[in-house]
């Protein structure tokens, strides 16, 4: 069996299954925020009853991140609702913007988007907020109320996006019935160049199968390229199996996924017991490819789609208005220290805005100093709007206050990972996917720019 088909087979408690079973799966963890959260709430509480308990209140995380920052009083009000459903189930893993569990969230617009403006519990964005907490471990079933909810598929987990009936039922039983996908073989041999990071590897893929080209199956990712890769690289490459149309995206479990997860279950004190799912010498796949990575260049996903993909270096003629490095693709340390590499010492000429993924990448963008200055210092000296509150933002739009949100049609070249028309606010806006590092030089320049011409 495939990694996808193991997962599903351990977790409805069969010796095997295939592709195209319906099994009821029993599911680890289910995650919900501030958008899906009050839907999902109220479908439980329709179809369970006013006063029943969620399954297991210890497998429910709950991370309010999307519309966070704004003075949208609907988007504040959602907060609300999590918080008093978590006080009434006794959740123990809600990362509230507030720190009072009696009070009610108002972003204080007098105060602005530059400084932080929540609690210390707050951690930002779900998907980067689960690893970084323990919530993810080898060999498990994570379902989340967004479709991004892939990116744990790094983690050796079938982990997919569901919508709010689903996650109700959840709540109230802990199952799931799910059709077993199939799968789809990526073997990565080679390692990464200069000036292409794994954000190129994900585009580069997309662009050649299309942005339908893995509906409904699972993207599996193998070979000896994918143990040169850091964990966020492979959390990036997954988060992006949903832009393919993919149901998941799942890499083997190695030394690299069992020293990340050990570390952050021990250091948050959550779940330490798993095992891993293990690759098969026999597998069926609908699809089998091998890429090599030495090959690849910085790539560019083109307005209106991520599979319309480009190289960077054959775009100098494309003139930009905004550059943008955030979201849970594209907002981890990693991300930043790449991007603030290309732009130390330098000024950018169009309007760019950072924003961390969590409170974490915040405080290491702080804490990390290059020669004097910190990188927080670095983006900031080279003309980066940078936010202390770390969420989802401008990534999907959001209300117009949002930091970063496109309220004019322009064309923004962007770290996140979805440019369809109107994703980061304005229908008439064009967006452009790239890597932090291809972000940064077109930020430089105020246009699509190969990163190579800054890196030696």
């Amino acid at each position: 069996m495939t990694l996808t088909e193991k997962l599903l087979a351990r977790a409805s408690g069969k010796a095997h299954v295939r592709p195209g079973d319906n099994v009821w799966v029993n599911v680890d963890v289910l995650m919900t925020h501030d958008v899906c959260g009050p839907g999902t709430i109220g479908v439980f509480k329709r179809e369970f009853g006013q006063n029943a308990k969620v399954w297991d209140r210890n497998k429910v995380v709950i991370i309010p991140d999307h519309y966070i920052f704004t003075s949208d009083s609907m988007s504040n009000r959602n907060v609300d609702i999590l918080r008093d459903f978590v006080q009434e189930q006794d959740i123990p893993y809600f990362y509230d913007v507030i720190d009072d569990p009696k009070g009610h969230w108002k972003f204080d617009t007098s105060k602005g988007q530059y400084k932080s403006q929540h609690g210390s519990h707050y951690t930002g964005v779900c998907h980067t907020t689960l690893p970084w907490k323990g919530h993810l471990r080898p060999g498990e079933v994570l379902f989340g109320t967004d479709s991004h909810t892939c990116m744990a598929g790094a983690f050796n987990q079938f982990a997919t996006g569901i919508g709010n009936t689903d996650a109700g039922f959840i709540l109230g039983t802990g199952k799931l019935l799910i059709k077993v996908p199939e799968s789809m073989r990526f073997r990565l041999e080679g390692e990464l160049p200069v000036g292409v990071m794994a954000k190129d590897v994900i585009l580069h893929v997309i662009g050649d199968i299309g942005f339908d080209g893995a509906t409904y199956r699972a993207m599996q990712w193998e070979g000896p390229g994918v143990h040169s890769l850091t964990m966020d690289d492979r959390m990036t490459i997954a988060n992006m199996a949903i832009e393919a149309g993919g149901k998941n995206g799942v890499f083997p479990c190695d030394d690299k996924t069992l020293d990340y997860v050990n570390e952050r279950v021990q250091e948050n004190g959550t779940k330490s017991e798993f095992t891993p799912v293990e690759l098969d010498g026999d597998q069926t796949f609908i699809y089998d490819k091998t890429f090599d990575l030495s090959e690849l260049e910085p790539t560019v996903a083109c307005h209106p789609d991520p599979g319309n993909r480009k190289l960077a270096r054959e775009m100098s003629d494309v003139s930009l208005d905004r550059a943008y490095i955030g979201s849970c693709t594209g907002g981890k340390t990693s991300d930043f220290l790449a991007f603030a590499e290309i732009v130390k010492g330098r000024s950018v000429k169009i309007d760019t805005y950072g924003v961390p993924a969590t409170t974490k990448v915040v405080q290491e963008l702080k804490n990390t100093r290059w020669n004097g200055q910190t990188v927080w210092e670095v983006l900031e000296s080279a003309g980066v709007r940078m936010t202390e509150n770390a969420s989802c933002a401008a990534c999907l739009g959001g209300p117009v206050d949002s930091f970063g949100r496109l309220n004019t049609p322009m064309k923004c070249i962007s770290a996140t990972n979805r440019n369809f028309p109107g994703r980061m606010g304005n229908k008439e806006s064009q967006v452009f996917l790239a890597s932090p590092y291809t972000v940064a030089a077109s930020a430089l320049t105020g246009k699509i720019t190969d990163p190579r011409e800054y890196l030696s």
